[in-house]
Formats: C-alpha cells, sequence, structure tokens
C-alpha cells in the first residue's frame, strides 16, 4: 500500500513539508510505504474550461506543470493527503489551480482512495483552507480521513512547527487512522457505485 503526500507550499522543505514529514515518519511504523510530492513554485495554468480532458482520457490538455504527473501519481496510490499553507485564510492558489485540472480530468479514477487534507498557518486560516481543500474529496467518492482534531499545524517556521506538540500529534494520529482505513478496505469489498445523474438547475 501506497499513500501519496503532496505538498502544495512554494518552499520545498518549510511547515507543510514539516507536517507531512511526521505524517510520513507514522506511515513507515504502519507499515504503508509514502512519498512527498512537491508541486514546486515555477508558475502554472488554471483550468480554461476547454473540456478536452473529458472522454474517460483522464488527461488535462495542459501539460507543462506537474498536474498530469500529479493525476498519474494519484491512479497509482491507494490513499492521498494533500498539504497546504493558509494564504488569505485559504489554500495556496497555485496548489488549488493544479487540483482543479487533477480532479475534474481524473477524479472517476480516484474513487475509494481514502484521502485527507492537512493545512500549516502562521495564527489563523486554517479551518477555511483546510474546509476548501477537502471539497476536492467530497466530490469524488473519496472517504476523507479524519484526526482527533482538525488537520493544521501552527508556526512561522519549519522549527515552530516542531514545537506545536498538538499539532504533530494530530498528524501521527492521522496517518494511523488512514492505515486502518487502508488496511480495511483492503479487506472489505466496496459499494456499487451508481450511474451518475447531472441535472442543471434551469425552469
Amino acid at each position: 500500500m501506497k499513500v501519496l503526500l503532496i505538498n502544495g507550499s512554494p518552499h520545498k522543505e518549510g511547515c507543510t513539508f514539516t507536517a507531512l514529514t511526521e505524517i510520513k515518519n507514522q506511515f513507515e511504523k504502519e507499515g504503508i510505504d509514502s512519498e512527498i510530492f512537491w508541486i514546486g513554485n515555477k508558475p502554472v495554468r488554471g483550468c480554461i474550461a476547454c473540456m478536452k480532458c473529458g472522454h474517460g482520457n483522464s488527461k488535462c490538455a495542459f501539460d507543462d506543470d506537474c498536474a498530469n504527473e500529479i493525476i498519474e501519481k494519484i491512479i497509482e496510490a491507494d490513499g492521498l493527503i494533500v498539504g497546504s499553507p493558509v494564504y488569505y485564510s485559504g489554500p495556496n492558489g497555485a496548489l488549488c489551480a493544479i487540483l482543479d485540472r487533477v480532479f475534474y480530468a481524473g477524479n472517476r479514477n480516484f474513487v475509494f482512495k481514502p484521502a485527507a487534507a492537512v493545512v500549516s498557518c502562521r495564527r489563523g486560516g486554517a479551518s477555511a483552507s483546510f474546509d476548501r481543500l477537502n471539497k476536492y474529496f467530497t466530490i469524488s467518492n473519496m472517504p476523507i480521513v479524519s484526526s482527533q482534531y482538525w488537520n493544521s499545524v501552527h508556526g512561522n517556521t519549519p522549527e515552530e512547527v516542531k514545537q506545536d506538540l498538538e499539532g504533530l500529534q494530530v498528524m501521527r494520529i492521522l496517518a494511523k487512522n488512514m492505515a486502518w482505513m487502508l488496511k480495511s478496505i483492503e479487506n472489505n469489498d466496496l459499494p456499487e457505485l451508481e450511474e451518475k445523474i447531472a441535472t442543471n438547475f434551469i425552469r
């Protein structure tokens, strides 16, 4: 079993990375393989609703950033954790631009993969960012993994995050709970999906 951890921060080894590393270390103790994937800090594209990702190809039309690589990695993984810093009470805009395309193009392949969001903030905005990221999972038939508190760490530097003992414990328990869910899913039948019904709310 393998979990993909997406580092949605422009800083490769900053506060978000510190939180994800705590999770990765716990996964190792649980016998779960994991990978931290950094989205980088180069310009990325937003979705332009060209609809070229449809027809079952699970690939964004734009192939000049990491969106399609992430789609492939999520398909190969058994679980997903997305981490982001908090900017103006929301996740990193570059991360959201990527995730909009990743989930629109590929989410039919993400069904029943356990998922969780992790956010890092200096002081406030964690809950709003956490809520925003969870919406990608709830629209994709992905079970959300919880912890004993909302999945956030606090600190302005990695060293400060390491002093947030409660936040780090939340990360470890999240990893334990995801390991439990992955093992439970492996040993049980998954629900049968209904054919999707789509309606437009017009008169």
